[in-house]
């Protein structure tokens, strides 16, 4: 679909404060839920950019800089991928091959990254003039490195909206059915593959009964998503209860003060 000047002005600031928080952290703009999400509002495609912003943040969650090694670009990932699929035109059924085409971005965004931390390191010298007790200058910079990072990703999404609809639904419509098809198949195993990584870091013997009781109700076709975190949030709060509780109630038998995790320790 073609977008009007207004929704690409919005994008383009949704891109721009994508970028900024992927450095500030706190209202997590650059998280790929919120990023696809604010672009699907402003486009008005949010149903299939929200589908994305989901499947994109189970890949994000097993993403993260560790030592030296850069992970890829959450940020750039979900705002390239949401315009792409806006611009297609697709909707719902966009959503795999945007997803199999989020992750390349990503990488490639690692680049801007790498470019955005060399001008940084230029930043911080000049910064220097806070030892002269020119504190508003110091001010001044901080601004301008935190506007670097917004760039980082506005410009890109501002030269994909250069391209237009016309070129990216023609680029999408050429792509051969093998293609698409294995864009698809891709696009499922790189989510599944995300959620197993969070799975492998919070896993515990605690944790997996909840995991395959949440694992069997959500095959319950009748059980809505406002269903499941109702009974998440009341499991939730047995545990918590039962925790307290300890092995008071018990008769004065020893244990650990958690009666569940003594019984699982039996197993």
């Amino acid at each position: 679909m073609a977008l009007n000047a207004i929704q690409m002005i919005l994008v383009v600031i949704v891109a721009f404060l994508a970028g900024v928080e992927g450095i500030l952290d706190q209202f997590h703009f650059h998280q790929p839920v919120i990023a696809c999400t604010l672009i699907g509002l402003v486009t008005g495609n949010l149903v299939p950019c929200l589908i994305l912003g989901g499947s994109l943040q189970m890949i994000a969650l097993g993403w993260a800089n560790v030592g030296a090694a850069v992970a890829p670009d959450a940020a750039l990932a979900s705002v390239a991928s949401a315009i792409i699929l806006v611009l297609g035109g697709q909707g719902k059924a966009g959503v795999s091959s945007a997803i199999a085409l989020a992750v390349p971005l990503a990488v490639a965004g690692l680049l801007l990254t790498i470019i955005a931390r060399t001008l940084a390191t230029l930043i911080v010298h000049v910064m220097d003039a806070a030892k002269e007790g020119s504190f508003g200058k110091l001010e001044a910079w901080h601004y301008v490195a935190i506007c670097m990072q917004g760039l980082r990703i506005a410009i890109p999404a501002g030269l994909i909206l250069a391209i237009g609809a016309g070129p990216v639904r023609s680029l999408l419509a050429a792509m051969p059915a093998w293609l698409t098809d294995g864009l698809s198949v891709g696009g499922g195993m790189v989510v599944a593959v995300g959620y197993a990584m969070v799975i492998n870091m919070m896993a515990t013997k605690e944790v997996w009964p909840f995991f395959a009781l949440g694992f069997v109700l959500a095959t319950i076709p009748d059980l809505t998503l406002i269903a499941l975190g109702t009974i998440g949030i009341a499991l939730a709060l047995i545990y918590l209860t039962l925790s307290k509780m300890g092995g008071s109630s018990n008769g004065g038998n020893s244990g650990s003060g958690d009666p569940l995790g003594d019984i699982i320790d039996k197993y």
